[in-house]
């Protein structure tokens, strides 16, 4: 990420695909490092925080802005959340897009609506939007197995420049704890987006001082 979009935000979707740890983590570790976040997080993805966190929100983006920055610590106006049907959002628009964007977890809808441009709502639209304008859109798929039909909408994303990252943590750093696996992956993710981290050992560099 070069030095001119380094002071815009990152936009961090969320959607009803499992895997909601993987999202929160990467806000976490985005908002500690200082970075300006746009948060979108769509009403499916709501239920899914609830189910499988301690974290319970609501979905008016107020409320989901204080909750998200107090549980991490963000610094006022540093994490702004937006409704799925706030069209006069900046990420709604080409002038206003951000450094880059991260759907996690991504559901096989959501990736089905980007890969059709159907922007039906503010998610799908902010991910129309940085497509178009050529910057960085990486999707978390969390999906097992995948059909033709994933696959093929895949494949279409990617060759479009899109990251397909699949939360598909590995083991060779031997974890011992499921918040090493989440680690992983946000690691990949962070790399992607140009932010610097220690969440896991690189691969030949575990003896590094």
């Amino acid at each position: 990420m070069n030095a001119g979009t380094r002071s815009s935000p990152i936009a961090v979707g969320m959607t009803g695909a499992s895997g909601a740890q993987y999202g929160l983590r990467l806000l976490e570790c985005l908002i500690r490092s200082g970075r300006r976040v746009q948060l979108l997080v769509s009403k499916p993805a709501l239920i899914v925080i609830g189910s499988e966190t301690d974290l319970q929100v609501s979905g008016r983006p107020a409320d989901i802005s204080r909750t998200i920055s107090e549980r991490f610590g963000a610094t006022p106006g540093q994490l702004q959340a937006f409704g799925p049907d706030e069209w006069t959002a900046p990420l709604a628009s080409g002038s206003g897009a951000p450094a880059a964007m991260v759907v996690c977890p991504c559901s096989m809808a959501t990736l089905s609506s980007i890969a059709a441009g159907a922007s039906r709502s503010l998610l799908e639209r902010a991910a129309d939007v940085v497509i178009k304008e050529g910057r960085k859109l990486v999707l978390v798929p969390r999906e097992t197995p995948f059909s033709a039909i994933h696959l093929e909408n895949m494949l279409k994303l990617a060759r479009l420049g899109v990251v397909i990252l699949p939360a598909n943590p590995g083991f060779y750093h031997r974890p011992a704890r499921i918040e090493e696996l989440v680690d992983f992956v946000v690691a990949r993710l962070l790399d992607h987006l140009g932010v610097e981290h220690v969440l896991t050992p690189r691969w030949g560099c575990e003896g590094d001082e």
